[in-house]
């Protein structure tokens, strides 16, 4: 039988009120009052830095992050630094790891196979590399970055898809603390124009697949009325 789910669209909202969200309603989905819910946003230009973060992988100084108009933000997810910024799909899947099995490992690798279903839709083949760093790779360059975190066994964090964003951020830092490998995008690997709307259908069915779940959406508004 599937699953129920929700499905809610932050349309563009910036990384601190976001990860504010994602904490009330993680309570709200470990204790059951809620249902596990994928969530959907396009970030401000922002650095995240992971719990793994190691300084030498920022290439600016913060000054001159402030003057390109990228924040910097300490975040509770697993890995090093990453940019988020516009036209990029970020993807934070607040389930509840208690009914898909408690493992984490399975949970990475369930992730990892949302992008690669994306991915095959428009023409593209995504591989895992394990050795290198966990996440979503194509021709040799990483299209998916994936860092999450868990709290009573329910998930919070997750994928960050680029779809047709300025790949320029990237190069003033490691991305993920990964020397000699780049990053890459929908629009750069197909030679089409991919935006996130484009993209959100396509991910919304991988993630029913994968986890056998059936989406109901709701606005915002709905999401907040009902996490308080």
């Amino acid at each position: 039988m599937r699953k129920q789910a929700n499905l809610v669209d932050l349309g563009h909202l910036a990384y601190s009120p976001a990860t504010q969200l994602q904490k009330r309603l993680l309570e709200s989905v470990a204790t059951g009052k809620e249902l596990s819910t994928l969530l959907f946003v396009e970030h401000d230009p922002v650095l995240t830095l992971g719990a793994n973060f190691h300084k030498e992988n920022l290439l600016l100084t913060g000054q001159e992050y402030n003057q390109k108009g990228i924040q910097l933000e300490k975040t509770e997810r697993g890995g090093d630094v990453t940019y988020h910024g516009p036209n990029q799909l970020v993807i934070y899947p607040i389930f509840n790891l208690n009914d898909l099995g408690k493992d984490l490992h399975k949970w990475l690798r369930d992730l990892e196979e949302t992008i690669i279903l994306t991915l095959q839709h428009f023409g593209l083949t995504g591989v895992r590399e394990p050795d290198i760093n966990t996440g979503v790779w194509v021709n040799g360059k990483k299209i998916a970055a994936i860092g999450i975190k868990v709290r009573r066994w329910t998930s919070m964090h997750g994928i960050a898809l680029n779809c047709n964003n300025d790949l320029t951020p990237f190069k003033t830092i490691i991305p993920c603390g990964i020397k000699d490998y780049g990053v890459t995008s929908l629009t750069q690997e197909t030679g089409l124009e991919i935006t996130l709307n484009q993209a959100k259908p396509i991910i919304t069915k991988a993630f029913e697949k994968v986890f056998n779940l059936d989406f109901q959406q709701l606005t915002p508004a709905d999401l907040r009325a009902r996490i308080g």
